[in-house]
């Protein structure tokens, strides 16, 4: 690939920013968690491609559905963007269903101090 042609197909941080909507600092957090790899320049500048804007779209989505950076950057290779909803290999359905199951606990486990707060509030009215 000649330099033209690498320069048409990498963006700066700054541009990967704006096209995302995400934070220079939180892009560079992803980048530490190992969810994002940018290549570096002879100047030392993080290059990354078209192909990141999805993968923080993915990010963002599968941040926003509970799960911790650590199992993000284990499901990003095998997750595919069909649009309106990310779809994985069969074989982590699996394990995506113990991560629900973690959130359900979480859950329950939120329920029960909300009943004991609503006791204690209650208690305090009477």
């Amino acid at each position: 690939m000649t330099k033209a042609a690498t320069k048409a197909v990498t963006m700066r941080i700054g541009e990967l920013s704006r096209r995302t909507g995400v934070s220079i600092r939180l892009l560079r957090y992803y980048e530490e968690q190992g969810l994002l790899s940018p290549e570096r320049g002879a100047n030392g500048y993080r290059n990354f491609r078209d192909s990141d804007v999805g993968a923080v779209r993915q990010i963002r989505t599968l941040l926003a559905a509970g799960l911790p950076t650590h199992t993000i950057a284990w499901l990003l290779p095998c997750v595919r963007d069909e649009g309106e909803r990310l779809v994985l290999c069969t074989e982590m359905a699996e394990d995506l269903r113990g991560e629900r199951a973690r959130i359900d606990r979480q859950i329950e486990t939120l329920m029960a101090s909300r009943e004991l707060l609503d006791d204690v509030i209650s208690a305090a009215h009477d």
